[in-house]
C-alpha cells in the first residue's frame, strides 16, 4: 500500500488544476476584459477557467488513467463531475443572476430609505460560470489530469 499523498496522481492532478484555474483567472480576466489587474480573483469563484471543473475534470481524468474507464472509481468520479458541473454552470449562474436582481432593488430601497432605515448591502454575483468559462475548465483539467498522472504514475 503506497501511503505517500504525493504519489496520488488523482489527488495531486485535482489540487494543481484547481491551483492552475485559480491562478490564471485574473490574467484572462484582465486580459478578456482590460481595466485593472484584480488580486482578489486568485481566491474567488467564477471566471475563466472554472476552478470546479478543472479540478473534477483533472481528477476523473486522472483515475480514468490510473483505475480505467471501466473501474467504480471512475464511475464514482464522473458521475461527482457532471453534478459539479451542471451546478457551476446552471444552478450557480442563476443564483447569480437572482443577486443582481436583488442589488439592483437593493439600491432602488437605499435611494428610498434615505434615512439609513435601510441599509444597502450588495449580493455576490460572480456564482456561476458560462459555458465557455466551462469548456476552458475540461479542457484545463484534462490537460492538467493527463500530466500529472504522466509524471507521478510509472507505467
Amino acid at each position: 500500500m503506497n501511503t505517500d499523498i504525493l504519489h496520488n496522481s488523482p489527488l495531486v492532478s485535482a489540487v494543481v488544476a484547481w491551483a492552475v484555474a485559480q491562478f490564471l483567472k485574473p490574467f484572462i480576466q484582465k486580459f478578456m476584459k482590460g481595466g485593472p489587474f484584480n488580486p482578489h480573483l486568485f481566491l474567488t469563484t467564477g471566471g475563466m477557467p472554472s476552478s470546479h471543473t478543472s479540478t473534477v475534470t483533472a481528477l476523473s481524468t486522472s483515475i480514468a488513467l490510473t483505475k480505467g474507464v471501466g473501474s467504480a472509481w471512475f464511475a464514482i468520479a464522473a458521475i461527482f463531475s457532471i453534478i459539479t458541473i451542471h451546478d457551476a454552470m446552471n444552478i450557480r449562474m442563476e443564483a447569480g443572476k437572482q443577486a443582481d436582481v436583488i442589488n439592483e432593488w437593493s439600491k432602488i430601497l437605499s435611494d428610498i430609505y434615505k434615512d439609513k432605515r435601510f441599509k444597502q448591502e450588495n449580493l455576490k454575483t460572480m456564482l456561476g460560470h458560462s459555458f465557455s468559462q466551462v469548456i476552458g475548465g475540461i479542457i484545463l483539467g484534462l490537460l492538467v489530469g493527463f500530466l500529472v498522472t504522466w509524471l507521478i504514475t510509472p507505467w
